[in-house]
């Protein structure tokens, strides 16, 4: 079977050689033309449909990842931890009305407000982390 999946790969591959060679190149013509051209030509250099960068985002899309929205932390001793009972207030770094961190999988990715949709509490996204510092940060 992997013999056939191969024959079938080169298949492919010679048809679009063959294909490329066949394509005759048209002279260019007024300014006007030129400027399609070359938005023709941006627009091939994003990603086909079917490309291995697209492939591999979409194997990507399906990975869960946790989502977690962080109010606040402190440090605590153990002994007025074990102290704490119902009732007890436990004072925390954030200011009330500040934006609230969203992580995923533990990494910061935004910073946010609590909503409510419906019945249930729900975060609205104000500011996105830039991707470089997400990686940097992993």
């Amino acid at each position: 079977m992997n013999a056939e999946m191969a024959e079938t790969e080169s298949k492919k591959e010679n048809e679009q050689q063959s294909e490329e060679v066949k394509a005759p190149e048209q002279p260019e013509q007024s300014a006007s033309d030129s400027s399609d051209k070359s938005e023709t030509k941006d627009e091939s250099k994003t990603a086909a449909p079917n490309s291995a960068a697209v492939n591999n985002l979409r194997v990507l899309e399906n990975i869960e990842v946790r989502l977690t929205v962080e109010v606040g932390n402190t440090e605590i001793k153990i002994k007025d931890l074990l102290r704490l009972n119902e009732g007890s207030v436990v004072e925390l770094d954030r200011l009330a009305g500040e934006p609230l961190d969203i992580l995923a999988n533990g990494t910061k990715i935004a910073k946010g407000e609590v909503v409510m949709v419906g019945e249930r509490f729900g975060i609205r996204f104000t500011e996105v982390a830039d991707p470089e510092e997400m990686v940097q940060n992993l």
